[in-house]
């Protein structure tokens, strides 16, 4: 059910047992897959074929039209299945984990350059980037308008940035430094309440605090608040645990090995907060924890998590939810009354609007979406919003589809504006 909020934002609830408490344990897959980041399929060349050895941090894929952004192994591992789609599209490559593995290590004159995009794009970082307008990594020659760095999420269970990065301030830093030699415009670090993250006095680097509320702890939201994105300005996006994983590349020359992760949902005996490897199997970090019965496995959060079988590239939570039984088929006539085309109305009430956050006009945004609008769509900001934007407005309207609708206006808009 949903819960008005007295602050902008909404706060959903979902049902999920408590966690033992306590700090996060390792867990370590035995499985773990590469696949890509949301957005466009990506043509790849495979670097390492089945039954090859690698080691963690070593490339085992690259894109075909920009070579120098890899995809690297998240462990050591033997190469298992590699699974490409229709003009070798990237799948997954499956990895099979050896723990006497070596690590692989960036030379030094990559981490004391001055620019920090060969180094990235070396080790694989690049893809933790998302670009805005329209989704995906951002081309590796591409300066943006401003980098929004999220140390907030407000998704339901989500694992708090803040923790993930605990004790881990200099590298934090390091990363922010980094960042800032990538673009000419601000980097935005949006956090929660508490103590401050970032020093006063850092050059373009600006910390924002937001509310508790979701979607305040969404980047979108962020963006459209701080720098909109437009065709001829885009504008990143990167989790602060990231950005503290490029200032520990930048130190040692290697990307740890492990993300702070939390699964929860209705389906398991207990929630658990765990650190383990990007890619990790689904299925083993939920092992031992789910209760009898069918269920399914989304990478993400209720709200906008997709069922899968590997964690998402860039996601940092595993919700388990009971698997529902098939309806059977309806009577004809009851289908005919009640499965017609015609959209339902959005209504405006105070929880539609609040599920943009209090500062988008969300009524029309959707009415936009809805008439497939996209003049209008653009200039009340449809630029800086990704699915993952929607999702709560969405979750509010009981299912309009607002996130295929986003989808489908963002890609006629890039295909009108393509060069």
């Amino acid at each position: 059910m949903l819960g008005l909020a007295t602050r902008a934002g909404l706060s959903p609830r979902f049902p999920s047992p408590p966690e033992p408490g306590g700090e996060a344990a390792e867990t370590i897959t035995e499985e773990a897959a590469v696949t890509p980041p949301p957005g466009p399929s990506l043509r790849v060349d495979v670097l390492a074929e089945e039954g090859a050895a690698v080691a963690a941090g070593a490339p085992v894929a690259r894109l075909r039209d920009a070579p120098e952004v890899v995809f690297t192994a998240s462990m050591p591992a033997i190469v298992g299945n590699v699974r490409l789609g229709r003009g070798r599209r990237l799948t997954e490559i499956v990895l099979f984990r050896e723990t006497a593995g070596d690590r692989f290590e960036q030379p030094e004159a990559l981490r004391s350059a001055a620019d920090p995009r060969p180094l990235m794009l070396a080790a694989g970082a690049w893809p933790l980037l998302r670009r805005r307008p329209f989704g995906g990594m951002p081309d590796p020659g591409e300066g943006p308008a401003a980098i929004v760095v999220m140390a907030a999420d407000t998704r339901p269970f989500a694992p708090d940035p803040r923790q993930a990065i605990e004790g881990r301030e200099e590298a934090f830093a390091r990363g922010l430094h980094a960042l800032s030699a990538l673009t000419e415009g601000p980097v935005f670090v949006c956090t929660s309440p508490g103590k401050p993250l970032v020093e006063k006095g850092n050059g373009a680097v600006r910390q924002i605090t937001g509310g508790p509320r979701h979607p305040q702890g969404l980047a979108g939201i962020r963006i459209h608040d701080l720098c909109p994105a437009r065709i001829d300005a885009p504008v990143w996006d990167i989790h602060a645990e990231d950005v503290a994983a490029i200032g520990h590349l930048v130190e040692t020359g290697m990307m740890p090995a492990t993300r702070l992760v939390r699964l929860a949902g209705a389906a398991l005996r207990e929630g658990r907060l765990v650190r383990t490897q990007p890619g990790a199997d689904l299925r083993g970090l939920s092992h031992g924890a789910t209760r009898p019965g069918g269920h399914v496995l989304l990478s993400g959060s209720p709200l906008d998590g997709h069922p899968a079988h590997w964690l998402g590239a860039r996601d940092r939570q595993v919700t388990v939810l009971p698997r529902e039984e098939k309806p059977g088929p309806r009577h004809w006539f009851v289908e005919a009354l009640t499965g017609t085309a015609r959209a339902a109305p959005a209504i405006p009430t105070e929880a539609l609007r609040q599920a943009f956050g209090g500062g988008m006009p969300g009524v029309a945004l959707i009415r936009a979406l809805s008439a497939g609008d996209d003049e209008t769509a653009i200039r009340l900001g449809v630029l800086s919003l990704l699915e993952e934007d929607v999702a709560l407005a969405d979750y509010a309207l009981g299912g309009a589809h607002l996130p295929e609708l986003l989808r489908r206006v963002l890609s006629r808009i890039e295909a009108e504006m393509a060069p």
